[in-house]
This record gives structure tokens, C-alpha cells and sequence, in this order.
């Protein structure tokens, strides 16, 4: 479940970093009533790409740390299992 939620926090951030216009305009219609009259300054196109980025790598360093979680939880089963068939022999 952690990781798909990651995969959708990055996915996410991946869209905003490359199209930060199409989603500033979309969270200004959602946000103000008359979002006609409402003009983002040009840095903010900016910092929506950076946000974008840095979530995208948050993902991923997220993402990262589940697979090798999983790697390091297996690794330790296998030697429990180990250390029980040799009691069993």
C-alpha cells in the first residue's frame, strides 16, 4: 500500500513538473470563485516545477527504501529458515 501511494505521489509530481502551468491553472479554478481575474506572477510556474521535482525525488527515494526493505525482509527469513532445518536435521 506504501508503495503505491508513493507511485501516485510521483506520478503526480511528474506531471507537475512538466506541465506546472496546466496545473497551477487547475488548482486556481479550484481554489478562487473568479478565477478569470486571478493572474499567477511568472515565478510561480517556476516553483511549481520545483515542487514538482522535488516530490517526484521524494518518491523515488521512498519507493527505494520499500524495495530494499523487502530485500532485507526476505534475506532474514531465509536465514531463520535456515537455522530451523538444521535444528530439524
Amino acid at each position: 500500500m506504501k508503495a503505491l501511494l508513493l507511485l501516485v505521489a510521483g506520478i503526480g509530481g511528474l506531471v507537475q513538473t512538466l506541465v506546472p502551468r496546466a496545473v497551477v491553472r487547475a488548482w486556481t479554478r479550484a481554489l478562487y470563485r473568479n478565477a478569470g481575474e486571478a493572474e499567477p506572477r511568472e515565478w510561480v510556474h517556476v516553483a511549481a516545477r520545483a515542487e514538482g521535482a522535488v516530490i517526484v525525488l521524494a518518491a523515488l527515494v521512498g519507493l527505494y527504501g520499500v524495495a530494499t526493505a523487502e530485500d532485507e525482509a526476505s534475506g532474514e527469513v531465509a536465514a531463520d529458515g535456515d537455522a530451523v532445518a538444521a535444528v530439524d536435521e
